[in-house]
């Protein structure tokens, strides 16, 4: 990584401890995740000005311009949201990571944050009760901004577009690689499950209709089991880089599809919507709404993507595991909803 320094280390650490921090010793690791942006644990000891010795853990991210198909302002999305009063939208149930210390180099369009280190279970550790509290409280974090309108929101000018999901799902259904090959004689794909994707396409006019009547929230875009961290009855969510206008429910499609414990997707699905509705219901009246969508949603972001994933899979195990993932998602088309307790 690139060296860091110092005096930008105690700034952060200044912050982290609420005490001047003169020196410190450290050390760096990598951290998993960061696809598009370098991540880093630094830790070490910190000396105060009165001569402490403090053992920290600091968090530093370095993000370097890239552009995303249709979201060009998103490499630089996180820098904005935590220089903006968004912080004060969360709660202590479900926040992001204190920002200590945001750095942006303008002449080689490159930001760092010093961010909180949070330990805590997260990914495939999370259990399904943690699913279903993750989605409850998602659901009143989206509640509470919706019917509060704060003043934040509109000040929050890098975001992205509230059609960046439709845009995505039809740049991947205009991939023949993809399209052509769920029609074609030659794919090796249960039938079942190759109609339950030509369906979607045939029907997205319609589909994307209903989607459109849902409320529009602003969503985490990134939503799923690597990006939350659950340490002390609490969640704490990471990247933001994909932050912007979406539908009701469109996070819930990362939480439960995307790279998810796949036995339990329909145990998920089951379980999270109502915990998601309840939440948001909490601040704003969703009585009227009928068709959550989900299952739909789940097809538009993740369907395509799977297929791709089946046709690079370099081994067998690597297409079975993309072939159980739609099953699971075909199975929850008719799966009842748990009904929400409280």
């Amino acid at each position: 990584m690139n060296t860091i320094k110092r005096e930008k280390l105690n700034v952060a650490l200044t912050r982290q401890f609420k005490k001047e921090i003169i020196a410190a010793d450290y050390r760096t690791v990598p951290l998993q995740g960061g696809t598009v942006g370098n991540v880093h644990l630094v830790s070490g000891t910190a000396e105060t000005a009165e001569g402490e010795i403090l053992p920290f853990r600091i968090v530093l991210k370095i993000q370097k311009e890239w552009e995303r198909y249709g979201d060009p302002g998103s490499w630089r999305r996180e820098y904005d949201l935590y220089s903006s009063d968004l912080g004060a939208a969360f709660s202590p149930s479900l926040r992001w990571p204190t920002c200590y210390h945001a750095e942006f180099n303008a002449e080689v369009n490159e930001y760092r944050l010093w961010l909180e280190y949070i330990d805590g279970v997260s990914g495939l550790d999370l259990t399904a009760d943690m699913y279903a509290e993750a989605a409850l409280e998602l659901g009143r974090f989206q509640g509470k901004l919706y019917a509060e309108q704060p003043a934040v929101l509109q000040s929050l000018t890098n975001l992205s577009h509230a059609d960046f999901m439709k845009n995505t799902y039809l740049h991947y259904r205009s991939w023949p690689v993809v399209y052509d090959y769920i029609r074609s004689e030659d794919c090796e794909l249960p039938l079942h499950l190759r109609q339950m994707l030509i369906e979607i396409d045939e029907q997205a006019d319609e589909i994307f209709a209903r989607i459109h009547k849902l409320p529009l929230v602003l969503c985490h875009r990134d939503f799923w089991v690597t990006n939350l961290i659950h340490a002390d009855g609490n969640f704490a969510l990471i990247d933001w880089d994909t932050c912007g206008w979406g539908c009701l429910g469109e996070d819930l499609a990362s939480l439960i599809a995307d790279e998810p414990d796949i036995d339990r997707m329909v145990e998920h699905y089951r379980r999270c919507i109502p915990a998601y509705y309840k939440g948001f219901s909490e601040h704003a009246d969703v009585s009227r709404i009928e068709d959550h969508c989900v299952y739909e949603l789940i097809l538009l972001v993740f369907g395509y993507r799977l297929i791709e994933g089946y046709l690079h899979a370099e081994a067998d195990d690597g297409k079975t595991k993309h072939v159980h993932t739609l099953q699971q998602i075909h199975e929850m088309k008719t799966a009842p909803l748990m009904v929400s307790s409280g």
